[in-house]
């Protein structure tokens, strides 16, 4: 017990945070290599998703606003249950409660495959949504066993993992929908996702950080759930059931509404000498306010292009498409034409990994956001197949800048005691501008439609349509990454000096504070107490 801890019967000294000289290497090397295959088992199944989209739409024989819901469902149940399931992980383990989050997942895979029709699927893909909430828990675990000096590297090779997901999973799971059905893809998945589980329950150890004395929150969970369900719906069946419908205006007001009792009950909550599920001053925090506006904004505009991009393969040229062969489909071509992006990714998220510590996080931020802009206005004004591709790339590039700067921001602010929250918090945001980016999607391609010439009538999308969504997402990526400039940075060459010789994944060299020496800590980072937070047995 640490001299400094509480004192007195049942007393627990608070966890010692990692450091270079204390932290386990192969276990926390463990861990990221697990979170690694869960990202490319979700990967997979987005992956051969997202392509298949036009057929599913033929299959269930609805349009392409009603087939973005196989996307937003998704999301709007991820949203909904993300601040519920990190908290649930700062109270009673992230271990616990990460196990039984990919149980609830890998069921849902298993039905969804089978759905007989479009209503079942999109009740199977809400569900299945409880996956949004598996990599915060994972990310918030990271952050535990790394030491502070390598979080930055960590993170950037997890952002790789998903340039690498996208570079396998897309390609395969277009193969197999392809020459099997999107249907078998989803079966083809389910021992994949049953031994990762296995995996997780049997290899990772439950996090020191917390608290199974403070009690849940589940009033002011149920009321934060439905406002966010219910706002998440309306944007995306707003083209559906038209912008000024009862149904639309209803949704969004019953969201907003619901706020209201949400915040009454979190401030009689909080009187009550209980936690809320929403620490509103850890969301108050400019790094954290800033991350969460970011990537909210940056979720929308990616969301968005990469929604049109796989149509815009997938449709005639007489359209502004690329599909020599339409009306016929090919899947695979479409999975195929996506690479680049997924090249982009891994290879500049691996760079930023190396170079962020150095930099700082907003230099990078700045840039990766001007770029993925370049790389949407390019893609707007492709005229050929091999030009798109070429333009993809940077789309890629700039994307994998800026995650893999950004979220440094707020792992390396936040208190490990309540990176549950903050990451999960972060999820919701980052998804609720996905959310709102599929739906755009689908409102400017059944809105903007040919008139003229032999497709005329078809409800093909125009040239007009892509390039309209591809501006907006420009635009709106701009407009968030500009945001990066009001928070106080974490890394840079000060900081950087003192840890630039050490390895990417702490091999080699053990350089860094001794246990009995402070950790570094930057001025932004978190001064919350950890005293509260009980320590636990490995």
């Amino acid at each position: 017990m640490s001299a400094s801890g509480p004192s007195g019967p049942g007393a627990f000294a608070p966890p010692v945070l990692k450091t270079m000289e204390n932290f386990d290497r192969r276990y926390a090397n463990r861990v990221m290599i697990l979170l690694m295959g869960i990202v490319m088992a979700v990967l997979y199944i987005e992956g051969m998703l997202t392509p298949s989209l036009p057929t599913i739409q033929s299959d269930f024989h609805v349009d392409a606003a009603q087939v973005s819901l196989i996307i937003s469902a998704y999301a709007v149940s991820g949203v909904a249950l993300s601040p519920i399931i990190g908290k649930l992980g700062d109270i009673y383990g992230k271990r616990r409660v990460l196990s039984a989050t990919m149980l609830a997942y890998a069921v849902a895979v298993s039905v969804t495959g089978f759905s007989p029709n479009f209503t079942f699927m999109v009740a199977a893909r809400t569900i299945q949504g409880v996956g949004l909430t598996i990599l915060p828990l994972g990310m918030s675990l990271m952050r535990e066993e790394f030491p502070r000096e390598l979080v930055p590297r960590a993170q950037g090779l997890l952002s790789a993992m998903f340039g690498v997901g996208f570079a396998v999973s897309l390609p395969l799971g277009s193969f197999v929908s392809q020459n099997y059905g999107w249907r078998f893809t989803y079966h083809s998945a389910i021992p994949f996702v049953l031994l990762l589980t296995v995996l997780v329950v049997a290899l990772v150890r439950e996090s020191e950080y917390r608290r199974p004395s403070t009690r849940v929150d589940y009033g002011g969970a149920a009321l934060l759930g439905a406002s966010l369900a219910s706002l998440v719906t309306a944007l995306a069946q707003g083209q559906i059931w038209g912008w000024t419908s009862v149904l639309t205006l209803g949704f969004a007001a019953v969201g907003l509404i619901l706020l209201v009792p949400f915040l009454l009950f979190e401030f009689w909550w909080k009187r009550l000498g209980r936690e809320p599920i929403i620490d509103r001053k850890l969301l108050g925090e400019r790094n954290v306010a800033v991350t969460n506006a970011v990537l909210t904004v940056a979720g929308l505009g990616m969301y968005l292009a990469l929604f049109v991009l796989i149509y815009q393969f997938e449709y005639p040229r007489a359209s502004g498409g690329y599909n020599a062969a339409f009306p016929s489909i090919n899947i695979l071509n479409a999975g195929l034409d996506i690479i680049p992006l997924a090249v982009g990714m891994i290879v500049v998220a691996a760079l930023a990994s190396l170079v962020v510590s150095r930099t700082g996080v907003k230099p990078l931020a700045l840039g990766g956001s001007v770029l993925t802009a370049l790389g949407f206005y390019l893609v707007s004004q492709a005229t050929s197949l091999s030009g798109a591709l070429l333009d993809e790339l940077v789309v890629g590039a700039g994307i994998a800048l800026l995650n893999a700067s950004v979220i440094n921001l707020l792992v390396l602010t936040v208190d490990p005691k309540d990176m549950g929250q903050a990451t999960a918090m972060n999820n919701v945001f980052r998804n609720l501008g996905g959310s709102v980016g599929a739906p755009i999607a689908g409102s400017l391609l059944a809105s903007y439609t040919i008139q003229s010439g032999i497709l005329a009538g078809s409800g093909l999308p125009s040239h007009y349509a892509f390039q309209l969504a591809f501006w907006i997402a420009a635009i709106v990526t701009l407009v968030g990454g500009l945001a990066v400039l009001l928070a106080q940075e974490v890394l840079g060459p000060a900081r950087h000096a003192k840890f630039a010789h050490l390895p990417i994944l702490g091999r080699g060299s053990r350089g860094g504070s001794s246990i009995g020496t402070p950790v570094p800590r930057p001025q932004v980072e978190s001064v919350r107490s950890t005293e509260s937070a009980l320590p636990t047995g490995r």
